[in-house]
C-alpha cells in the first residue's frame, strides 16, 4: 500500500514535469531550454547534445517519488517544517498509527536484527561508511519539481544544505556528516527520442557545473541515472570520466528501468535485478582500483519488493559500499514500514532513507526529524532530500 501513489504519481508527473524541465536551466553554462508559461505542458525543444547531434528533449517520466503531485508555486514557504514549530530535540505529536509503527521499528526483532550489522571487511582507507553520515540534496536543476536540487537557486539551496547538515550533526554526535548533491544525469522519459531508449541524458557541462558547487562546498557528488528502456550497462561507461574523481559516486534507480516490461516509463514501476546491480559494482570496482581510489558508493533506490529482484545476490566488495536506499514518500508509518519490508528484511551492507520536503507534508504530517530517523534500526548512514 506504500506505493498506492506510485501508478498515479508517475502518471501525474510525466504531465506536471514537462513544463518545468523545458523551463530553463539554473547557469549560463547549461544548454538552454524553451520556456512555458503557469506550469502547463509544453512541446519538446530541439537541443544540441554534447556529441552534436541534435534531439528533443522528452518529457521526464517523473521525479523519482516526490513529483506525484508537485506543491504549487511558493509552496515551500508555507509547508510543515519541523524547524519552524518545535523546540530543538523535541519530537513532533504523531497518530497512534505513526507511533505504532515507529515503536515496531525501534523493538527488538531478533530474526531480523542479527542480520544487521551486514558482515563486512574493514573499511578501507578513505572509505566513507560506516563512520560517517551522508546528507544529500537530490534533484536536476533544469527542473525545478524533481527535487530541491533544482528548486531553489543555487546559494539558497547551498545554505538549506548547511542547515540539514547541522541537524544531523547535532542529533548524532558520534557520525560525522558529510554534505553531497544527488544529481539526476540521466533522466527517464515517457517520449522514445529518436533512439527509442525513453530517457535524455544531460550535458556534461551540467555534470560539470554541479560538480563544481560540491567542490566549493567540500561536498560528495552522486550521479543518479535512470535507465529507461537502455540498460546499466549501456548508460554507465559515458560516466567513467566524472567518476574517476574521487569525490564522485553513484547511484542507479530501478523505478525507471523498463527493459523486462517493455512498459513506457511512469507507466509502470520498473525493476533490475541483482545481476544488474553487481555489473555496476564491478564497473565502480575496475575505477576504483585501476586509479587507486578511496572506496566508491553506489546508491540503490528502493520502496517495492520488485523493484529489486534478488537482492540476496548483491556482492560489494571492499572498494564499492553498496547503500540500499528507502526512496519513498508518504505518512510516517508508511515510511517505517517500507523502510523494514524492502530494507531491513534484505540487508545488503548499507542503509538509506529518503526525506521529501513537500510530499512528505501535503497531508498535513511533519517530515520526520533526524531524532525520528536515527530510531530506527539499522540506522541509515546514507540520507537523501528531494
Amino acid at each position: 500500500m506504500f506505493r498506492l501513489f506510485t501508478s498515479q504519481r508517475a502518471a501525474t508527473a510525466v504531465l506536471a514535469i514537462s513544463a518545468a524541465l523545458l523551463g530553463g536551466c539554473a547557469d549560463k553554462n547549461v544548454p538552454p531550454a524553451s520556456s512555458t508559461q503557469g506550469g502547463r505542458a509544453a512541446s519538446a525543444a530541439e537541443v544540441t547534445t554534447d556529441t552534436g547531434t541534435k534531439s528533443a528533449v522528452p518529457t521526464p517520466a517523473g521525479a523519482p517519488a516526490a513529483a506525484a503531485a508537485p506543491s504549487p508555486a511558493g509552496a515551500q514557504a508555507t509547508a510543515p517544517s519541523t524547524d519552524a514549530v518545535l523546540p530543538a530535540g523535541e519530537l513532533p505529536k504523531r497518530s497512534h498509527r505513526d507511533s505504532v509503527a515507529l515503536a515496531s521499528m525501534t523493538k527488538p526483532d531478533s530474526a531480523l536484527d542479527r542480520k544487521w550489522p551486514v558482515k563486512m571487511p574493514e573499511p578501507l582507507p578513505g572509505a566513507i561508511f560506516p563512520a560517517t553520515r551522508v546528507i544529500a540534496f537530490y534533484g536536476n536543476p533544469l527542473v525545478k519539481k524533481m527535487g530541491v536540487l533544482g528548486e531553489y537557486p543555487k546559494d539558497e539551496m547551498l545554505a538549506r544544505l548547511d542547515k540539514e547538515v547541522a541537524r544531523w550533526a547535532k542529533a548524532d554526535p558520534s557520525h560525522p556528516v558529510q554534505p553531497a548533491l544527488h544529481l539526476i544525469v540521466t533522466v527517464a522519459s515517457d517520449n522514445p527520442g529518436k533512439n527509442g531508449l525513453y530517457r535524455t541524458q544531460m550535458f556534461d557541462s551540467l555534470t560539470n557545473t554541479i560538480y563544481s558547487w560540491a567542490k566549493a562546498k567540500h561536498a560528495l557528488l552522486f550521479l543518479d541515472v535512470q535507465v529507461g528502456k537502455s540498460s546499466v550497462q549501456a548508460e554507465l561507461p559515458r560516466l567513467r570520466s566524472f567518476l574517476e574523481n574521487p569525490d564522485v559516486h553513484l547511484g542507479i534507480d530501478p523505478e525507471f528501468a523498463m527493459a523486462t516490461s517493455g512498459m513506457v516509463p511512469g507507466k509502470k514501476i520498473g525493476t533490475l535485478d541483482a545481476k544488474d546491480i553487481n555489473w555496476a559494482v564491478k564497473f565502480l570496482d575496475d575505477i576504483a582500483t585501476s586509479k587507486n581510489l578511496p572506496p566508491k558508493i553506489l546508491v540503490v533506490h528502493r520502496f517495492t519488493r520488485k523493484m529489486v529482484t534478488n537482492a540476496r545476490d548483491i556482492r560489494f566488495t571492499p572498494h564499492v559500499q553498496v547503500v540500499m536506499d528507502m526512496d519513498g514518500w508518504g505518512p510516517p508509518w508508511l515510511k517505517f514500514d517500507s523502510y523494514h519490508d524492502y530494507v531491513k528484511a534484505e540487508p545488503v551492507q548499507f542503509t538509506g532513507f529518503k526525506l521529501f520536503f513537500h510530499n512528505d507534508t501535503k497531508k498535513g504530517d511533519l517530515m520526520l526529524t533526524p531524532s525520528e530517523v536515527l530510531r530506527l534500526n539499522p540506522r541509515p548512514l546514507y540520507i537523501q532530500y528531494q
